[in-house]
């Protein structure tokens, strides 16, 4: 609390100033500049104390520039950054109001999502895939997705990507997830921070441990499945 408290008592007290030059001369009265005539002689005498309450000197002064600098940037790194899916109408777009109401959780890290979509693609292919919510999060703005001028849509560069068209596949680790082929168990996603296993087969009675299946029902997509995971650091 008390450096909170220095740090704006040295934005209030300096910050207003351009230079020290300019600092000085707020100390300057008009009688000074009277008798003084050169407003150089008054910044000489003000600085070296010939004047009633404390005047910094220049160390001083540039010490206290500093901190007010370093605290407006403190408070800059520790304001919220406005979620993309804010002050946006999703009431007719189940999907996107998911997106909305995991975007702080997962974008903080408290939450992994993985998304499996599948859907057809501008070319009018059928495609699906496995989408690192996080990672995409962190690697492009969501704001289009939000304001609905595009559409989430797998990647070749996504955790996984099929185009059941011309049968292409890929898969790819991501910073949160890596992937764990399984013949009997199928694709499985091990999260990174907690090293806990992510089943996505849907035959499986429970996605696994502090995870769960959301089957999301909306016209938006012809199927869209989304697994959450509460990670824990690993002890």
């Amino acid at each position: 609390m008390e450096d909170n408290f220095m740090s704006h008592q040295y934005e209030d007290s300096v910050e207003k100033f351009a230079s020290y030059e300019d600092y000085l001369d707020s100390q300057i009265t008009h009688q000074d500049r009277f008798y003084l005539e050169e407003d150089e002689l008054a910044r000489q005498l003000v600085e070296i104390g010939c004047r009633k309450g404390e005047v910094l000197s220049r160390e001083d002064f540039t010490a206290r520039m500093e901190a007010a600098e370093n605290a407006k940037k403190a408070r800059l790194q520790n304001t919220p950054k406005e979620l993309a899916s804010a002050q946006k109408d999703l009431t007719d777009f189940p999907f996107l109001r998911q997106l909305a109401a995991r975007e702080g959780l997962v974008g903080s890290g408290k939450l992994s999502t993985i998304i499996f979509i599948r859907d057809k693609n501008a070319k009018g292919q059928e495609i699906s895939g496995y989408i690192d919510y996080g990672h995409r999060l962190k690697t492009e703005s969501f704001e289009p997705y939000f304001e609905r001028k595009r559409r989430l849509l797998p990647r070749p560069s996504d955790l996984s990507f099929y185009n059941w068209d011309t049968q292409h596949s890929t898969s790819n680790e991501s910073p949160n997830f890596q992937i764990m082929p399984d013949h009997e168990q199928g694709l499985l996603f091990k999260n990174k921070r907690d090293r806990k296993i992510i089943k996505v087969d849907p035959k499986e009675p429970t996605p696994g441990d502090n995870s769960k299946r959301n089957d999301i029902q909306t016209n938006e997509y012809i199927q869209v499945v989304i697994f959450d995971h509460v990670t824990r650091k690993k002890s």
